[in-house]
């Protein structure tokens, strides 16, 4: 009798514990549910911007070499070269700031003699010096891209060496990047709320936002030529069109839609 009373209650307990765990399941099921339905739900989009500009400044290098005897000399050749050139470059109106040199180099200059092999080896044979070499390489930057021409021209029959360039830049770009953003914020706007009506939702609130600071300015040389020459004889000047450079911005933009 006492055996059966106590199995009754153990059932009765465990039949109770199982509905409380049902009970506290269920709850747990239904608040995460509600989560989960209320979560905001969010799209995303990018834009694009381009601006088009003309380019207001020009770049080239050149190198001066001299080859003699002895370092000294070769050193006050490649100076006496380097000092009309410059002189020419400021009379036609560049200033100090806008030529550098970006390398100086003196090397000697070293022959190797032949030497006689006997059977099955050749001795090595020791280099010789006979003279030696001066390199100077300079940049220069023209604020009057119309004279970039008249400039190379100028500076190979002055004795200038491996001309490269012209690259055409735009000197201050910020207007300009700020203009293209603009215009990439403008086509994402647009983007996304044709994706919200689209979707059949509305937008609630921006959330996200995202620049590619390495894609712009980007410089995209639209008629612009570029010429690299070993030397130069008395020849006509040139003409090199700058063409138009492209500005870029890419956004990214997220909004909370509902």
């Amino acid at each position: 009798m006492f055996q059966e009373s106590y199995m009754r209650k153990v059932i009765v307990g465990v039949g109770v514990a199982a509905v409380i765990a049902l009970l506290a399941y269920t709850h747990y099921a239904l608040t995460q549910s509600r989560y989960l339905t209320h979560a905001p739900v969010s799209i995303s989009v990018t834009g694009k911007g381009e601006v088009f500009a003309k380019p207001d400044i020009a770049q080239f290098s050149f190198s001066v070499n001299a080859k003699e005897a002895d370092a000294a000399t070769a050193q006050s050749k490649s100076a006496d070269a380097v000092n009309a050139i410059m002189s020419y470059l400021k009379e036609k109106g560049i200033e100090e700031k806008d030529v550098k040199t970006s390398s100086y180099n003196l090397n000697p200059r070293l022959e190797y003699p032949q030497v006689v092999c006997t059977v099955g080896y050749c001795p090595p044979s020791e280099p010789k010096i006979v003279g030696y070499e001066v390199t100077q390489s300079i940049e220069v930057k023209v604020r009057k891209t119309g004279d970039i021409g008249m400039l190379v021209s100028g500076v190979g029959e002055r004795g200038a060496t491996n001309i490269s360039g012209p690259s055409f830049t735009i000197d201050d770009d910020s207007i300009l990047t700020a203009e293209a953003r603009a215009k990439a914020i403008a086509d994402a706007k647009e983007k996304g709320e044709k994706l919200a009506k689209d979707l059949g939702v509305k937008i609630v609130r921006m959330t996200g936002y995202w620049e590619d600071q390495g894609g712009y300015p980007m410089y995209n040389m639209a008629g612009g030529d570029s010429m690299k020459v070993n030397s130069f004889e008395s020849q006509s000047v040139p003409d090199m069109p700058t063409g138009e450079n492209t500005i870029t911005s890419n956004v990214n933009i997220s909004y909370e839609v509902r």
